[in-house]
Parts: structure tokens; sequence; C-alpha cells
């Protein structure tokens, strides 16, 4: 076995919501990058991952850009979607988020990972899809917030909301 360890200096972890509720189209769709994050990697003979864990510093939480919205987005939104953000994560009682392997399973250079992935306090199992290319990886799924007990941000009384699933992306390269 090989192991690697990977952060945000190999890679980059992205979030984008959507917007829901009545007045949906009113809402601004986020891209959020995590800033802080590292990953344990343990590699096969054949080079081809065995085991990954990932820990994710919630308060690294950076709001990158909002789109839509009947608004135009401005410099104090950022500041202000992060800050609703990290309350409904209640990033103070629940400062990680994380995920661990239970089995991987290999066709080619797509990996199937099966594991928990914890959010909010929540453990529960969450199969992964990574494509590899060479060093790099590229893994995307769908979280559900209300899975793990969060409640979507919202605004006026819940006519304008943030989409109860969020999409992950994590692309990194890994060291070697």
């Amino acid at each position: 076995m090989i192991e690697r360890t990977l952060t945000q200096a190999d890679g980059e972890l992205i979030l984008r919501t959507g917007t829901a509720g009545r007045a949906a189209r009113t809402g601004h769709k986020l891209t959020i990058r995590m800033n802080s994050w590292r990953a344990r990697a343990e590699f096969d003979d054949d080079g081809r991952p065995a085991a990954v864990e990932l820990t994710v510093d919630v308060d690294s939480l950076e709001v990158l850009k909002g789109e839509g919205g009947l608004a135009p987005w401005t410099g104090a939104e950022p500041g202000i979607a992060r800050n609703n953000a990290l309350k409904s994560l209640d990033a103070k009682r629940y400062p990680t988020v994380s995920y661990r392997s239970t089995a991987v399973t290999h066709d080619a250079d797509t990996h199937s990972v099966e594991g928990e992935l914890t959010v909010h306090g929540v453990t529960r199992p969450h199969p992964l899809t990574v494509v590899a290319d060479g060093y790099g990886f590229v893994c995307d799924t769908t979280v559900t917030q209300s899975d793990f007990g969060i409640k979507p941000f919202s605004l006026m009384m819940g006519t304008v909301k943030v989409a109860d699933e969020v999409r992950l992306t994590l692309s990194a390269t890994v060291p070697r």
C-alpha cells in the first residue's frame, strides 16, 4: 500500500447551490469553495485507490459568486451569504465535514467508493464515483441537506430558499 496526503494545495473542493421556493428565480445560485481540507488516500500496488478519508473545515467556506436572481450580486453579498451558510451548517458546533470509505471497487479509470459522510453531526452512507486520469481525479456528487438535519437557508417566509440538494465537486492531483 502507498499512502498519500492531499490538501487544498493539490486541488479544489467546490459546492454549487440552487434556489427553491415560490420565488426561487429571485435568489442567487451560489458557487462556494472550501479553502481548507485534507484527504488521506491509500493506493494498492496497481496504483488504484483502496481507501480514502476526507476532512473539510466548515469555517473555510468562501462564496465565490452568485448567479441569477433579480438583484445584481454586490460586493457585500458574498459575506452575507457566507454568514448565512455558516449559521445553517451550525459551524461552531459542527466545525468539520468528513468522509470515510468502507469499500472501493474499480472499472478501468472509474472507481466506485462506498463510504460514510458526516455532516452537521449526522453520519449516513454516501456512495461516490471517482474518475481518474493518471494522477488526477474528479469526484462529483450531490448531498441533500435535510438528510443531515440541515434546514436550508430561506428568506421571506420560505418563498426564496437555498435548494435542498447541493452539488459537490472535488478535483485534485495526487502528489507523487
